[in-house]
């Protein structure tokens, strides 16, 4: 072991953990390639390439946030908050923005407020999620949350991150409302694969599953990154160009080939542009009520996600306890500041940081890398986007099977027990939110805990949240009858 080695391993614990070097840089490189799509994805959401494009994201006055300054301050804030993570909690916990916040943002809030307002109460769930965090009052919670809603919870996650990948690489696909049919989805496009991406998919699942179960080393990172060769191998004989949302057979997001710059200099004029007008914009009960849904939604999202990944790498104690949680939470909760601050939406945990777990990573060094190549992907938008995110999608699907494992822990011959952590797992993947599913089982294990007798075993905090997250359900009809 080199004096380097040795310091990286006394700062970060890793042989204590059980791990090494080269396990958590694996790690770190997989979870980055398998969630560098939010580079891509976080503009196309928030962004627009100008004021007089048809879908274009405008706020009350008619402004915009440009995509290229979107992208780049979203790279930003998820290399910063990962690397101080890593640094603070170490934990392999990568942050970016969050896909639920902000969807949010672009089609609730801003349409009622300017962007930098709508950024300014991004911040502000932020702050009152960090003083959640310093008042003990986020880890009580998480503390609170029984074991077998634990176990759901990381099992909810591996269905959630298989159906993202399903869906990311056109496996599962949307049917169109014009469809004569009271089915939702389908397999593909009309029940087949139909398509060069998604068949490279299917390929790439089923070699990375072998390498898997053969046990080879960096068996996801080798197969992301033959899936890729694959890609564009593919594409270069089939030619199934871009999807950009007309294509149903085109690649989604990124497209595999050689690209014809590698740097590109990132512009940040968004950071720092903010307002708290909104304030004074919208009647007070608006406003307070917009922020409560966000803190709500990053409260447990975050929670489900940290859950989950603790679960499957194995940090909680005996008692269900998650060591040092309170320091992730903090980090966490700066991540909706920052987020906000800096106009790249909410930031929070990604839960395909557990595909680095599933590599291997176990500390916060394999934040460390994750978090810099972030910072690199600033200048190296072009290099990055030769990775097709149906090349990292195998990657969402084998780890959702590893951590599906983790319903050995539920008691399902105990209803009271079996229903809560049920709709936990499928309200989680079926709403596409891991918020949504655990309000289902928190609610749902409170009201059957109660009614069979069993109410003293509820914690307390169990049943503040299970009427937070009843508030939370019916936010809207709530509005709309204290606003009328």
């Amino acid at each position: 072991m080199t004096a380097t080695t040795g310091k990286l391993d006394g700062f970060f614990k890793i042989s204590e953990r059980g791990s090494t070097v080269g396990r958590e840089v694996r790690g770190g490189v997989v979870t980055f390639v398998t969630m560098a799509y939010i580079v891509l994805l976080n503009p196309v959401i928030l962004g627009s390439s100008s004021p007089e494009a048809a879908n274009a994201k405008r706020d009350v006055l008619g402004g915009i946030l440009p995509v290229n300054q979107v992208s780049a301050v979203t790279a930003l804030v998820a290399g910063v908050l990962t690397i101080a993570m890593g640094l603070i909690a170490n934990y392999p916990f990568a942050i970016a923005a969050g896909l639920g916040i902000n969807t949010l943002l672009a089609a609730s809030i801003a349409p009622q407020v300017t962007w930098p307002e709508a950024m300014g109460l991004v911040v502000v769930d932020g702050i009152v999620i960090v003083l959640l965090v310093a008042t003990g009052f986020r880890t009580a919670v998480f503390n609170a949350v029984p074991p077998p809603l634990k176990s759901a919870i990381a099992a909810g996650i591996g269905m959630y991150i298989c159906l993202i990948g399903f869906v990311d690489a056109g496996f599962v696909r949307r049917i169109p409302d014009s469809a004569n049919t009271t089915t939702p989805v389908q397999l593909g496009i009309n029940g087949s694969i139909a398509s060069w991406p998604t068949l490279v998919f299917v390929l790439g699942l089923l070699g990375t599953g072998i390498l898997v179960a053969r046990k080879v080393r960096g068996a996801i990172l080798l197969g992301v990154l033959g899936t890729t060769v694959l890609s564009i191998i593919v594409e270069a004989f089939a030619h199934a160009g871009k999807s950009n949302g007309t294509n149903a057979k085109g690649w989604n997001l990124s497209y595999p080939a050689v690209p014809h710059q590698v740097l590109g200099l990132p512009d940040l004029s968004l950071v720092g542009d903010i307002s708290f007008g909104a304030w004074t914009r919208l009647p007070m009960i608006t406003v307070v009520l917009l922020v409560f849904t966000l803190v709500v939604a990053n409260f447990f999202d975050a929670m489900g996600t940290m859950t989950g990944i603790g679960k499957e790498a194995g940090y909680l104690d005996e008692k269900g306890q998650f060591p040092g949680i309170g320091k992730a939470l903090f980090v966490e909760g700066l991540g909706a500041v920052a987020g906000g601050a800096a106009s790249a939406s909410s930031n929070t945990v990604f839960v395909e940081s557990t595909s680095g777990v599933a590599e291997g990573a176990r500390t916060g060094l394999a934040n460390v890398v994750t978090g810099g190549l972030f910072l690199v992907a600033m200048f190296l938008t072009p290099l990055y986007e030769i990775v097709p995110v149906e090349a990292a999608a195998p990657a969402l699907v084998v780890v959702g099977a590893m951590m599906m494992g983790q319903v050995a822990g539920i008691d399902f011959r105990d209803f009271t027990v079996a229903l809560p952590a049920f709709l936990t797992i499928v309200v989680m993947s079926f709403t596409y939110s891991i918020a949504n599913g655990i309000g289902a089982g928190f609610i749902s294990y409170v009201l059957l805990q109660s009614c069979s007798g069993k109410a003293r075993s509820v914690h307390p905090l169990m049943w503040v949240v299970a009427v937070a997250f009843l508030a939370y359900f019916g936010v809207g009809p709530l509005q709309q009858t204290l606003s009328s």
